[in-house]
């Protein structure tokens, strides 16, 4: 039975392995459709929703399946409350991307507002915490987990500058009210890949040590 059990769990992982993958690369062209203006990456980010939905369904019930069928216990179970947690948020961090990817369809066809918004940073910042928060599950890493937990209020800075900038221009050029909104959930729709890859680094911290650090902002240094 325990030998079963280890091979279902080995399955469970190397599919959510799989969604992290295809998550990953449509966030990458998501913001290659935001840096570049490039409509062709936002129609793939677009039209290609409904693989992460059904794998995240697949994983999803996967998980509910050895529950039911194994009862696990300890590790085991953290692990499959773990990776529920983590199937979940990065089917939320999909559907982010098709919204930035929607956004920038759509500022790819309208006039470049001349201001500096900085978006390559930022992108990079998330990708950088995306990419580190599954790189902790990976290799079970909780001081990685910790540190991404700890990056959060960088990208928070920074959406909220965005914020301030967009006011202040909007009172400047009522004509461009449209593309600055645009560009206003841009930044909102990348801060909040930055909190599901802090959520799935502490879903990693709560799998490795049994520890629930969500909302302890002190736990992180």
């Amino acid at each position: 039975m325990a030998e079963h059990l280890q091979k279902e769990i080995g399955k469970l992982k190397g599919n959510l392995l799989r969604l992290c993958a295809l998550v990953e690369k449509r966030v990458e062209l998501a913001t290659s459709a935001i840096k570049n203006r490039d409509i062709k990456s936002a129609r793939e980010v677009i039209d290609s929703d409904i693989e992460i939905d059904e794998m995240e369904v697949e994983v999803e019930e996967e998980c509910l399946k050895i529950l039911a069928l194994h009862q696990p216990v300890a590790i085991d179970l953290r692990l499959i409350v773990a990776i529920l947690k983590i199937n979940n948020d990065l089917e939320r961090i999909g559907d982010l991307a098709v919204n930035i990817a929607e956004r920038g369809s759509y500022l790819a066809v309208q006039k470049a507002i001349p201001a500096s918004f900085d978006f390559s940073t930022m992108a990079d910042k998330v990708m950088l915490m995306l990419r580190q928060s599954l790189d902790s599950f990976v290799e079970m890493d909780a001081d990685l987990a910790f540190f991404v937990c700890a990056s959060d209020d960088e990208v928070d800075e920074m959406n909220r500058e965005m914020h301030e900038q967009v006011e202040s221009l909007i009172k400047e050029s009522v004509g461009n009210v449209s593309v600055l909104i645009h560009l206003l959930s841009v930044s909102r729709h990348f801060e909040r890949i930055a909190d599901h890859a802090t959520n799935i680094a502490e879903d990693v911290i709560y799998m490795i040590k049994g520890d629930i650090v969500r909302h302890k902002a002190e736990s992180y240094t």
